[in-house]
């Protein structure tokens, strides 16, 4: 059974690994890149899933779902989260009072058999996850929903954006293929700062 949150403050939770800061230098970078304000309220450093849950929000913004993806106008954006329950608390954190698109953010924790799981437009998959990443995306494959992903595989797999860590900042490397094929289009802005594009 999916749990959905949304609106809800959480204690401060340690990430399961990585208890380092890293650094936000390449995030505040890549979102002056793409013409956003860096996200309210991120300190000089964070944790590494404060970095990814903010670029979670901002990859909303800079993808084109189909109109069929969303049933009415004011209809949610959904991100789905397959992963350890501390790194589900920070993307929860970060979704509250967000808006991609002029659409309320909500989170919406997922079990492995809800990994195909209806009305979800992101779906975030963890590391700790990455025994089941195959089987995952192999569900997701085809419908208007975004995967990203931080396992070396993933891409091989059809996941559509991974999280790489460079020189102790988050990164992001985009296929094009398996985005296209869902009827997603992402945005040149988008594509521009990652740091690798897939087009075959």
């Amino acid at each position: 059974m999916a749990r959905q949150y949304g609106g809800h403050a959480h204690a401060p939770v340690q990430t399961p690994r990585r208890r380092g800061l890293w650094r936000l230098s390449g995030l505040a970078l890549l979102l002056v890149l793409l013409s956003l304000p860096a996200p309210r309220a991120q300190p000089a450093s964070a944790t590494e899933y404060q970095v990814k849950a903010a670029y979670l929000l901002k990859f909303g913004s800079y993808v084109e779902w189909p109109p069929q993806a969303f049933e009415q106008h004011d209809s949610p954006f959904v991100i789905g989260v397959l992963a350890a329950d501390p790194v589900a608390e920070e993307v929860e954190r970060a979704a509250v009072a967000a808006v991609v698109e002029g659409r309320p953010v909500r989170v919406r924790r997922l079990e492995q058999s809800d990994a195909g799981t209806a009305g979800t437009h992101m779906l975030f998959i963890d590391r700790s996850r990455s025994g089941q990443l195959a089987d995952t995306l192999a569900l997701t494959r085809g419908r208007p929903l975004l995967t990203v992903t931080e396992s070396e595989q993933a891409l091989a797999h059809g996941g559509m954006i991974n999280f790489v860590i460079v020189e102790n900042k988050v990164r992001f490397d985009i296929a094009l293929a398996p985005a296209e094929a869902s009827q997603l289009k992402i945005s040149a802005r988008l594509l521009s700062v990652a740091r690798r594009v897939l087009k075959g």
